[in-house]
């Protein structure tokens, strides 16, 4: 099964963390289950950029992401050449290691 690292992040996941997810799982809902509270406004709809995220290894090994996660892409903070929107992600046979930005676009962040 592939390794997901997700690297420390000051408020979502200050120790970081490393779990094995089964080959296609959505990244999002893996995170998520594995108890990374990432912020998912839209409720894993694509219609938001609040689960946005750096792929810092693996990028290359994702299927491309579809018309939909593109144009919300351009609306996230800190957009960068390795950003995904983790709910439309789907987790491929390599590992991943996973940087969540440190701001979202999101004005009422749920306290988790």
């Amino acid at each position: 099964m592939p390794k997901i690292t997700v690297l420390p992040h000051e408020v979502i996941c200050p120790e970081g963390k490393v779990f094995e997810v089964p080959e296609g799982t959505n990244l999002a809902r893996a995170l998520l289950d594995n108890g990374v509270p990432i912020e998912h406004a839209c409720e894993l709809s694509c219609a938001c950029t609040t689960c946005h995220c750096y792929i810092a290894k693996g990028f290359e090994t994702l299927e491309p992401a579809e018309d939909a996660e593109e144009d919300l892409l351009d609306e996230a903070w800190g957009l960068k050449s390795n950003s995904r929107l983790s709910c439309q992600t789907k987790v491929g046979k390599a590992d991943l290691t996973i940087e969540i930005p440190k701001y979202s676009k999101n004005h009422a962040r749920e306290a988790f």
